[in-house]
């Protein structure tokens, strides 16, 4: 997928799925554990806090690490049980694979541990795809956060969805992704993984990026984003 290289200054949808489609992500604090992750290695500077256990509750996960010299800007995301989505602008010189890297290391080294097992976790290096214009721009977000929907609609990509309000529902119940920062819906907010300012130039408030969303599931068409996708 990288036969070009990463460029500063441009937008890539980056994901990856668990070897042989295994899980990933088992229990919450997996997801917890990522999340945090997401934020503790996009730092230029080395991470001495890798051996950090997450105890706390899911309600009180209200903080994130914060660096002051980002690789990457994250503008979303979402966790599903064997796979990831992120959305990331890079902003300096190598700093998509220096991230993926380090979060790879990271997030592979606790979950060893933690689960007794060695070995890969992930199937091979990440792939990455190059957002090459706006109108893809504003797909790949709504297809990154109607991602859990494989979870209550598994045809929503066949334009299978029935009941559109209990898709959004659904979705506004979905702890593990990005889409509550857009909302302002759910428990679970991280802003200081998220910057969301440069979506939001297109998206506008809360309210909006709600209505867009239930535009594109009114209307959906996945043409313009089949080159960028897991799938």
């Amino acid at each position: 997928m990288r036969k070009q290289k990463l460029v500063s200054g441009n937008i890539y949808h980056v994901y990856n799925r668990g070897v042989e489609k295994r899980d990933i992500f088992i229990e919450d604090k997996d997801y917890l554990r990522f999340i945090y992750d997401l934020g503790l290695f996009n730092d230029v500077e080395p991470a001495y806090n890798v051996g950090f256990k997450l105890k706390q509750s899911i309600i009180d996960i209200g903080y994130q690490y914060v660096a002051e010299n980002k690789f990457v800007d994250i503008l979303a995301f979402c966790l599903m049980p064997n796979h990831y989505h992120l959305l990331l602008k890079q902003k300096v010189e190598n700093g998509i694979t220096e991230f993926m890297r380090k979060l790879g290391i990271g997030y592979v080294n606790y979950f060893n541990l933690e689960y007794q097992r060695v070995g890969t976790l992930f199937q091979g290096k990440f792939k990455s795809v190059l957002i090459e214009n706006t109108s893809q721009l504003l797909y790949i977000p709504h297809y990154i956060h109607l991602n859990p929907l494989d979870k209550f609609m598994p045809k929503w990509r066949e334009k299978k969805i029935s009941n559109k309000k209990g898709a959004i529902d659904f979705l506004n119940s979905y702890k593990w992704s990005s889409y509550s920062d857009y909302t302002g819906i759910g428990k679970l907010i991280f802003p200081s993984v998220i910057e969301k300012d440069i979506l939001s130039e297109y998206f506008g408030e809360a309210n909006e990026y709600i209505n867009d969303l239930y535009n594109f599931i009114s209307d959906m068409d996945l043409s313009n984003i089949s080159d960028l996708t897991l799938e």
